[in-house]
């Protein structure tokens, strides 16, 4: 009720827009347009797209056309509560298609003053740098193999200014840097990812080969974007942040594993998937799908006690 409130606005626009077709990347909209269509007061298309590899409860409308989702599992588990079949498109996760694009990692390299002949490390703290970046540096310090990392602190420049500090004793070994809208880049060039596994982070780490060690992860979604990760070999997870150097230190002295591991990545992307969700919305000619209340009381009752 607070969130309707807040959003008058939005909706006033929604409904004076009228569009034919919406497209909702998180369940808050995806909620209130839903309430539209299901009380006549919006005539549109509701489609949603699910952030994340798994579904939660929060994601479920009970009018809508079409459901996207990140694997075929979570396909497998919309079907098992109810929902039809045709409604539901494995499309991958949508991010910007500059990830598709083919860099030169040696010239990359060069031009932020790595070495192009030793490996990268890549350690992301996200667009407003948080999370526990310092010690995660902290601990890199200690790394006995050749590598360089480059750090992501985002806009958080007090951040950058600290790490800066912290590696003064071995700035040839770290190349620190703010917000970057280069991240295909440095992602294409890099050999391991470091951060957290969000949705759309993992999408575009997948989408360029980079194996992944997965730190801090929020409880909920993103564990379970972990866990996929780890059974389609393209993560390690560093559950204690003091192993993080071991955890490191082990893959870099395994280039099989690497090689295998970026070979697992790009099979598991979908970096067209919003290609994918364009062309099927044009196509889409089905009508609205809306749940009476049994049947969105038995969806309840199918997902389990989560």
């Amino acid at each position: 009720m607070i969130d309707r409130l807040n959003t008058k606005p939005l909706v006033r626009f929604i409904r004076e827009f009228d569009p034919h077709i919406t497209v909702c990347t998180h369940y808050m909209p995806a909620g209130i347009i839903s309430h539209l269509i299901a009380t006549k007061q919006l005539q549109a298309q509701l489609s949603i797209v699910v952030t994340d590899f798994d579904f939660h409860a929060m994601w479920l409308s009970r009018s809508f056309h079409r459901y996207f989702v990140a694997i075929n599992e979570t396909k497998a588990h919309l079907e098992m509560l109810g929902i039809p079949n045709e409604r539901i498109t494995v499309s991958g996760i949508p991010i910007d298609p500059v990830f598709q694009q083919a860099i030169n990692r040696e010239e990359e390299r060069l031009r932020l003053g790595l070495n192009p002949k030793k490996p990268v490390l890549l350690l992301s703290a996200g667009a407003y740098g948080l999370g526990p970046t310092e010690f995660m540096v902290e601990r890199m310090l200690n790394l006995n193999s050749d590598a360089q990392t480059v750090v992501i602190c985002g806009r958080n420049d007090e951040l950058k200014q600290r790490i800066l500090q912290l590696v003064d004793s071995q700035s040839s070994r770290f190349k620190v840097l703010g917000y970057t809208d280069e991240m295909h880049k440095m992602m294409k060039m890099a050999d391991i990812f470091i951060g957290k596994p969000g949705g759309i982070t993992t999408s575009e780490a997948i989408a360029c080969g980079l194996p992944m060690c997965v730190v801090s992860p929020i409880p909920g979604q993103e564990e379970r974007n972990s866990d996929h990760l780890l059974e389609e070999g393209i993560a390690v997870k560093c559950n204690d942040l003091t192993t993080l150097p071991f955890k490191l230190e082990r893959l870099l002295e395994d280039p099989d594993r690497l090689a295998q591991m970026k070979a697992n990545a790009l099979r598991f992307a979908k970096p067209i998937a919003s290609a994918t969700i364009v062309d099927t919305l044009l196509e889409d000619c089905l009508p609205p799908l809306s749940f009476t209340k049994n049947q969105r009381a038995a969806i309840v009752l199918a997902a389990g006690p989560e």
